[in-house]
């Protein structure tokens, strides 16, 4: 392995949860009256944190979402994530090899605390993810595209920038990794290729993964 940490974004590539959050995004914001749909909510909100959704959206309407609308929107998320959530394929057979060679490994995500864990233990996640392996954008003061996140979590993993490999799966993801100064694999499960078009190597499968980061 030529990385000494790898860093997972979550949603969309350890958990197949961006189809359920942003049909819910798109639907609450409609709800709202602010019209969006699905493929709206991917384009300007996918691997973003919340305050991107309430930051774009006072600045195209002049009007500030509802003091609740975290709470209300994370409630129907987690409540279909129950239903609905499950590991995106290929994603355990990484972390196992990732374990069995001892390259360190971590999650990085917009997503909160929170909802990170909600997820990993309904897709059965969280035996790979103890608490000193999750880093959210609650733990810095900018969230992605700004590079803060991934620099935090680096840092707490005591590896330098340039020795780690980003698993992102969004624009916003993808330039966050760049300005921290690391190489990013973009995952074009969701993404088309053309949207990730700074990652270091893009590949479709997670089952190549593995391959990919040992090469």
């Amino acid at each position: 392995m030529r990385y000494d940490l790898v860093i997972f974004d979550n949603d969309g590539v350890l958990v197949d949860s961006e189809p359920i959050s942003n049909r819910l995004l798109a639907g609450y914001l409609t709800e709202l009256g602010h019209p969006t749909a699905y493929e709206d909510s991917l384009r300007d909100y996918m691997g973003g944190a919340m305050h991107r959704v309430h930051d774009l959206v006072l600045e195209r309407t002049g009007r500030r979402l509802p003091e609740d609308f975290d709470d209300v929107f994370h409630g129907r998320v987690f409540a279909a994530f129950e239903r609905e959530l499950e590991p995106v394929p290929g994603a355990v057979g990484v972390l196992e090899k990732l374990a069995a060679d001892g390259v360190a490994y971590c999650v990085a995500s917009s997503g909160s605390h929170e909802r990170i864990r909600v997820g990993h233990r309904k897709a059965g996640l969280d035996r790979w993810f103890d608490d000193g392996r999750i880093f959210s954008s609650q733990d810095v003061g900018r969230g992605k595209p700004a590079p803060d996140l991934f620099l935090h979590a680096a840092g707490r993993m005591g590896v330098a920038p340039e020795r780690c490999a980003v698993i992102e799966d969004s624009p916003l993801g993808v330039q966050a990794a760049v300005a921290a100064g690391m190489d990013v694999y973009g995952f074009t499960a969701m993404t088309p290729a053309a949207k990730l078009a700074g990652a270091t190597r893009l590949f479709a499968d997670m089952g190549e993964l593995a391959d990919l980061l040992a090469g």
